[in-house]
């Protein structure tokens, strides 16, 4: 399917794209991603375990050449930002890649590939996007963002033209979609979360978390500072939308989610500063940048600046907290991923913003990391903190940001983006000792000055790894076997499909009984060697007759029973063996 672009503002001129590469960077020896050539598409590679299949450039409108070349502090605006790739969304067969100059729709093809499809331009940063039916949601942060999507921009201190908050779109018609409504907020939005209501299918709430500074109320009635029960400070936006009437959406509640239990004071968490001598510079608590929401166990995990934080999403229309943790290694508390079973939190830690070199040979192991915790009966615990091992370049951007779940059955593991360090795919099942397993990484766009780049998000939906990166444009990944995560093993993920998703909104994976997801957990417990030889080959003969589609029901009831009878025994590995006897249980003919 191929479309014209459509756009609500036309974009300035197209130039083409192209880099001359230069000299290598001093090389770091310990890993291969450290040292590697320049460029903007010819830069150098490092892979393990994971290859590119498929490199799509920024489309025409979304990349300015000149810009690129500019650096910040040399003169003039830092503009490859007005023009960055940001946050994805997925549905069905498409992809959507937000930009802070509007953003872009994928679809896949006949053929597998994915090919441009749409855009719609509409400045103003920060251009984060969700997806819910046809209704396409955008953040919109700057000053520069305008009711009408218009790039003219603003000058005027206070304008009724300006636009921040969260804009929808309908995309019911690909060929001529429209903006239904734009919701104000006093400020802006950097980032938001969908949250469907528990029980009405109509409803559905937009959790809007704004950063940056506060509107005048001259502009939007309403907009202060300060530490009074009026300041827009300290609480989060929730946005109730009629999917009958979308154009009615609107504020609903402010909740005051940081303050003091006892006091009630609203300022109720970390005021900023250190926590020791030596330790990390900590914002201060007075938003959250990302929430994850895990609604079926009514849980959402606030990455809230100063505070990692917990929350309970039972009523979403008025969520409350129920723990909050600080950690003296932490700037800049960005986002956070739940497991699968909702017993830990990885937290990521944007130290530097994400424009600045934070993965240097002197930078400190558990800055700009990722920090790994368990939800225990006295909240959240730190277990360990996680950064990429790798040494990165003083011109390239790098630091902990967006990813997801790998939906291996049996395992907790996550892919991530590292701007310029690359993609990452962590295993945290033992949540206090992270591993990586896979990772995927390209040069610098220039090794002789600093170039924001890099991969702001990467995620995994039906089967592959999609990666934004801010300047080049979106790349699709596979994962390959490895002695960390076997054939069976990535198979297994790919029983996994789902319809939709959505940055921050997780869903439960629930794996269908396949012979695949079997031999997944076959290969764990092979690999942890907690069964004999002897149970390990009688296993395989059962899942071939299944693979064959002939199990036999009395045969496999009584290898179920067995490997239960197992698991009571074992001294670890229990779970996977339950869950192996779950998926012998669950074959039928023909699977």
């Amino acid at each position: 399917m191929h479309r014209s672009l459509v756009s609500l503002m036309l974009a300035g001129s197209v130039l083409a794209a192209c880099a001359t590469p230069t000299s290598a960077p001093k090389a770091y020896p310990d890993d291969p991603r450290s040292g590697l050539t320049s460029g903007l598409t010819d830069a150098g590679i490092a892979a393990w375990n994971m290859k590119r299949i498929q490199a799509l450039p920024s489309p025409p409108g979304f990349y300015d050449p000149e810009a690129v070349w500019r650096r910040p502090g040399a003169g003039g605006s830092f503009s490859p930002i007005l023009f960055a790739n940001t946050d994805m969304a997925f549905q069905g067969d498409r992809v959507l890649m937000g930009s802070f100059h509007g953003f872009n729709v994928f679809e896949k093809e006949s053929d597998g590939q994915l090919d441009h499809v749409l855009s719609i331009v509409c400045p103003g940063g920060q251009g984060d996007v969700s997806i819910h039916g046809d209704l396409v949601f955008m953040s919109t942060e700057q000053n520069r963002g305008r009711l009408d999507c218009g790039g003219s921009g603003i000058e005027d201190k206070v304008s009724a033209d300006r636009f921040r908050g969260v804009r929808i779109f309908d995309l019911s018609n690909m060929d001529a979609p429209r903006q239904i409504a734009a919701i104000q907020t006093c400020r802006g939005s950097h980032t938001h979360t969908l949250v469907p209501h528990p029980n009405d299918d109509n409803i559905l709430y937009v959790y809007n978390q704004g950063t940056s500074g506060i509107r005048p109320g001259e502009e939007l009635p309403g907009c202060q500072g300060g530490d009074d029960n009026e300041t827009a400070l300290y609480s989060i936006d929730i946005i109730e939308v009629p999917l009958d009437r979308p154009q009615d959406a609107k504020i609903i509640n402010r909740p005051r989610i940081f303050a003091d239990r006892v006091t009630g004071e609203i300022n109720g968490l970390w005021k900023g500063g250190t926590l020791s001598e030596g330790a990390q510079k900590t914002s201060a608590t007075n938003h959250c940048h990302d929430i994850a929401v895990y609604p079926e166990l009514n849980l959402a995990a606030g990455a809230c600046s100063g505070n990692g934080i917990l929350l309970d999403i039972t009523s979403p229309a008025s969520p409350f907290r129920i723990s909050e943790l600080s950690d003296p290694n932490m700037a800049y508390w960005h986002s956070a991923v739940f497991n699968n079973d909702g017993t830990k939190v990885v937290y990521a830690d944007e130290w530097g913003g994400g424009l600045s070199p934070r993965c240097q040979v002197d930078d400190p192991r558990k800055w700009g990391a990722n920090v790994i915790t368990d939800i225990t009966e006295d909240g959240l615990k730190v277990r360990s903190h996680y950064k990429i091992p790798t040494v990165q370049s003083e011109n390239q951007n790098c630091v902990s940001h967006n990813g997801n779940l790998i939906p291996v059955p049996g395992r907790d593991i996550k892919v991530q983006g590292w701007y310029q360090g690359g993609i990452s795919v962590i295993d945290f099942t033992d949540s206090a000792n992270p591993m990586e397993i896979a990772y995927f990484d390209q040069g610098p766009i220039d090794d002789g000055r600093m170039v924001l780049a890099g991969y702001w998000s990467a995620y995994w939906y039906n089967g592959h790894i999609y990666g934004s990166e801010i300047v080049r444009g979106l790349d699709v990944f596979a994962l390959t076997p490895s002695e960390h995560l076997s054939a069976n093993e990535i198979a297994a993920a790919q029983q996994m499909q789902v319809n939709v998703s959505n940055p921050q909104t997780q869903v439960s994976f629930k794996w269908p009984a396949h012979p695949s997801v079997a031999r997944a957990y076959l290969d764990q417990i092979k690999r942890a060697e907690t069964i004999d030889e002897e149970l390990e080959r009688r296993i395989d003969r059962h899942l071939q007759d299944w693979e064959r589609g002939r199990p036999r029901a009395d045969e496999f009831a009584k290898l179920a029973d067995d490997l239960r009878q197992q698991a009571m025994e074992a001294a670890e590995d229990t779970e996977r063996l339950n869950a192996l006897a779950d998926q012998i249980s669950g074959a039928r003919p023909g699977k």
